[in-house]
């Protein structure tokens, strides 16, 4: 790709010399440590689940091929578009939530899942960036147009899909869906004393879950009083950390893998502990902060209102749902069925991943260094 020439105005080439590549080799090598980690975490999983060794493996290949094809298509469109884009994929979003509270399917006590054939779909991943982009769209109007309700728009929105997540029962992405949209009041101007009294709702929020939910009564009992064998998942995760030390076991070493019933998906961070050791924990670490910092460093640039709140709303996003599920593997904080990104097995969350990444890399475009002779780039702009 580096060959191509600056006065070529095709598409690929235009995108090639505007798009963020430190941004996008970061991903990449991303997705590359998720592939070999599934490689060597699904077989153990698949077996016990009277399922083909490479099972997982292929589905995740499938899975990547069509979600790269998505990054790359979404991160083509203009800020316009991507508008444009996020608003209708909200709406599509809530109705397939509505669906899923009907007619979805079952597991683990969530239902959470669309059952499509041999696949299964999970409205709410798709419906963070959504929401994230939907959010920056309305908040920014308010800004622009004067006696526009877009923070009313925005407050019943988020409380309506908090309603549907909540009604899964889903308190880890409801809290995620909170704090990013919080964070995005903030930016666009909400004085303190109100986002203290937000912080202070969330709060009451959590007690509340705790006393009425049942199942995240006994996560946080077992978090905070561990009893033994009473936390099986994360006691075999702190074993896998034990076992691989400083370079690991080697690949495909690993033992905890065999014992861990999500070792492909939401404890795939413990694999890479014990099989590659703290060196590779670390890198993962050390990419994700680059992401984030680089993204960051990106937004500082930015003046349009709508622009800054999509990318750093899809940022929090992307960080804060990594450090959820490193911090579960850690046992840092109470388990939470959240995968982390580009990394874990699981189709949704791949794709909707790559959606809000696609929207990251479009936003971040830098037209105004790309000069192919008299081409007229600005509309990219409006």
């Amino acid at each position: 790709m580096s060959s191509f020439s600056r006065t070529d105005n095709s598409i690929i080439s235009t995108w090639w010399w505007t798009v963020d590549r430190w941004l996008l080799m970061s991903i990449a090598i991303l997705i590359t440590i998720g592939i070999v980690l599934v490689f060597g975490a699904s077989p153990a999983v698949a077996e016990k689940l009277n399922l083909s060794s490479f099972h997982f493996v292929k589905r995740q290949l499938i899975f990547l091929g069509l979600s790269l094809s998505v990054m790359f298509l979404v991160s083509l469109m203009s800020p316009t578009t991507v508008r444009r884009f996020g608003v209708i994929l909200f709406g599509s979003c809530l109705i397939l939530l509505l669906v899923t509270a009907v007619i979805g399917v079952e597991a683990k006590g969530s239902r959470r899942w669309i059952q499509l054939g041999s696949f299964t779909l999970q409205s709410s991943e798709f419906m963070k960036p959504a929401f994230i982009i939907f959010t920056a769209w309305m908040l920014s109007e308010s800004n622009r147009v004067k006696d526009f309700p877009g923070w009313r728009i925005s407050l019943v929105s988020c409380a309506v899909v908090i309603a549907f997540l909540i009604s899964q029962p889903d308190l880890g992405q409801s809290v995620l869906v909170a704090i990013v949209w919080g964070v995005q009041l903030f930016m666009a101007g909400l004085a303190w004393i109100w986002f203290a009294g937000l912080v202070g709702l969330a709060f009451v929020g959590l007690i509340l879950a705790y006393f009425t939910l049942p199942h995240v009564e006994k996560r946080i009992d077992g978090f905070l009083f561990p009893q033994p064998g009473g936390n099986y998942q994360a006691e075999q995760s702190l074993n896998a950390f034990k076992n691989g030390g400083l370079l690991g076991q080697g690949p495909g070493e690993g033992i905890v893998k065999m014992r861990l019933p999500d070792a492909h998906s939401d404890y795939i961070f413990a694999v890479a502990g014990e099989e590659f050791g703290v060196v590779m924990c670390l890198l993962i670490i050390l990419i994700f902060g680059v992401i984030v910092v680089r993204g960051f460093i990106n937004l500082l640039k930015e003046k349009d209102m709508f622009t800054v709140l999509a990318i750093a709303g899809l940022l929090i996003q992307f960080g804060t749902q990594a450090f959820i599920n490193l911090a579960v593997n850690l046992s840092m904080i109470p388990s939470k069925g959240m995968t982390l990104p580009f990394i874990s097995y699981g189709g949704s969350s791949m794709l909707s991943l790559s959606i809000g990444m696609g929207m990251i890399l479009s936003l971040t475009r830098r037209y105004s260094q790309y000069k192919p002779g008299q081409i007229n780039l600005s509309w990219n702009k409006r």
